[in-house]
């Protein structure tokens, strides 16, 4: 008699056993996963650093600039800073574009004698940022088909088959579209896609036209398919790559290994049928934002637009703490002051494995921001320059410290010097009758005689100065001494 079966999704069947209640309940250990972090893919989210608002502004001096390559005019820069905040600019728009002198060309017309105010400059792009960006064009045209399919896919991926557009422009980087795909690339496609207004009519949606049932593979499914043996429903296993130094209980792991056995369940199938916080839901939700970060170029986002995207695709509350469970498969990086989630197996230390076209052009985008600006063939570092501007202070104040030092040691208020503990050793036993304060003692004259600057000493200073600089204990005065590292007191 063949087993009963129950529906996890729109299309897939699990077998009903007779331990099924097992799966009503999640059972992840209660145990704290270590963050351990991955200085090379730190390194691949830090690089990026202002290049969307670089890229952004790029884009708004050529939409103002004429098309004439060979001799642009340029944006003014109180037209720039108006648009600051459009253009996600960190500071003034003076200051970041003059961080990119390699970029961005600062022109100053001459002032006429009907204005008495300085005349304002223009901002253009330079040649190289013209020359890659017209491969960034080309690219674009030769991906267009490839854009499309991936939007498609993420639509697909909603159990009401349409996205709000705003969703959409925040992922527009991540996804590799182009600034304008809302008039250059969705027209072109209307059997994919079409603009409605949301459920609440204040808002416009991208709805899905046309379901494709031959995108409805996932990223993980491909790769088992090449391999050979794959069977819809059948178990797949997750890569799993840890930082270096990373160690995994051993409840956690055995936890692992079990979870990494259940049904792969296609993120393209509906998991609303899934019983809540099982670990059929958690092996669903991480197929989920596995396939998400397979459609981006970059195989990585702010956790912030997975939270939000997570709300329109039916995943439950707690993606933060999914995340945080799979360190093998995802990685949290806290740099850029934001909290980025990275692929794993996507990346080979900070370099992508399989690398988009649009990807390389970014590069070209960074190398042409990191270059440094060059004067009579040398490089001119500011940072290399206020370096050792700081390092010949410090030397300053080194030797001036030196000879400071050698003045004289003030007892603390318990006699003890500052700093001292309980536990140092004493000196060589003496007693206070044996001690003179003539021989102890300095006047405020020879202290002044020995320090490089002369200083005014009131009465309260020069008390202090004179008092007794031998440290006085009370197990001296009973013939106890406490050596050095030792653990007991031994008679002196």
């Amino acid at each position: 008699m063949p087993l009963p079966a129950i529906s996890l999704g729109s299309r897939f069947l699990l077998p009903l056993r007779c331990d099924f209640y097992l799966i009503q309940a999640h059972t992840f250990i209660d145990a704290r996963v270590p963050w351990v972090r991955d200085r090379g893919l730190d390194h691949a989210v830090e690089k990026e650093k202002h290049l969307l608002a670089f890229h952004s502004l790029k884009d708004f001096l050529l939409h103002y600039t004429p098309s004439s390559i060979s001799s642009p005019t340029g944006v003014s820069l109180d037209t720039i800073s108006e648009h600051r905040e459009e253009l996600r600019l960190p500071f003034r728009a003076i200051r970041f574009m003059r961080l990119f002198p390699h970029a961005f060309v600062e022109e100053t017309p001459g002032s006429s004698a009907d204005t008495l105010s300085p005349p304002r400059p223009f901002i253009r792009p330079t040649a190289n940022v013209l020359r890659v960006h017209s491969d960034e064009l080309r690219a674009f045209e030769s991906s267009r088909s490839d854009a499309a399919d991936r939007l498609l896919r993420l639509l697909m991926l909603s159990p009401y088959r349409r996205l709000p557009l705003s969703l959409i422009d925040r992922l527009r980087w991540d996804l590799g579209l182009p600034c304008d795909y809302v008039r250059s690339l969705l027209p072109d496609f209307p059997d994919y896609f079409q603009i409605s207004p949301s459920a609440n009519g204040d808002k416009l949606d991208i709805e899905l036209v046309c379901y494709r049932k031959d995108l409805a593979i996932s990223a993980m499914e491909h790769y088992a398919m090449r391999t050979g043996g794959y069977q819809k429903g059948a178990s797949l296993a997750f890569p799993l790559h840890f930082s270096r130094g990373f160690v995994l209980e051993k409840k956690v792991r055995k936890w692992l290994d079990d979870w990494q056995k259940l049904p792969y369940i296609s993120p393209y199938e509906s998991g609303l049928n899934l019983p809540p916080k099982s670990d059929y839901a958690e092996k669903w939700v991480v197929g989920v934002v596995h396939e998400v970060l397979n459609l981006l170029i970059g195989k990585k986002t702010e956790k912030d637009n997975l939270i939000l995207l997570g709300q329109h695709l039916g995943l439950p509350p707690g993606l933060r703490k999914m995340i945080a469970h799979h360190p093998g498969i995802f990685y949290l990086s806290n740099k850029l002051r934001t909290q980025t989630v990275v692929l794993r197996e996507a990346y080979k230390r900070d370099l992508l494995i399989e690398k988009h076209p649009l990807m390389g052009i970014r590069y070209q985008y960074i190398h042409i921001m990191h270059k440094k600006e060059t004067i009579g063939g040398k490089k001119k570092n500011r940072k290399s320059r206020r370096v050792s501007r700081l390092v010949d202070d410090d030397e300053v104040d080194e030797k001036e410290d030196e000879e400071d030092e050698d003045v004289v040691e003030v007892e603390d208020v318990d006699g003890r010097y500052p700093g001292e503990s309980d536990y140092e050793s004493v000196d060589q036993e003496s007693s206070d009758d044996e001690v003179t304060n003539a021989n102890l003692s300095l006047d405020s004259q020879q202290i002044e005689s020995r320090i490089s600057r002369p200083i005014t000493l009131s009465s309260i200073e020069s008390q202090l100065l004179t008092c007794k600089t031998t440290r006085r204990t009370g197990t001296q005065k009973s013939g106890l001494q406490r050596t050095r590292g030792a653990n007991r007191w031994t008679r002196a």
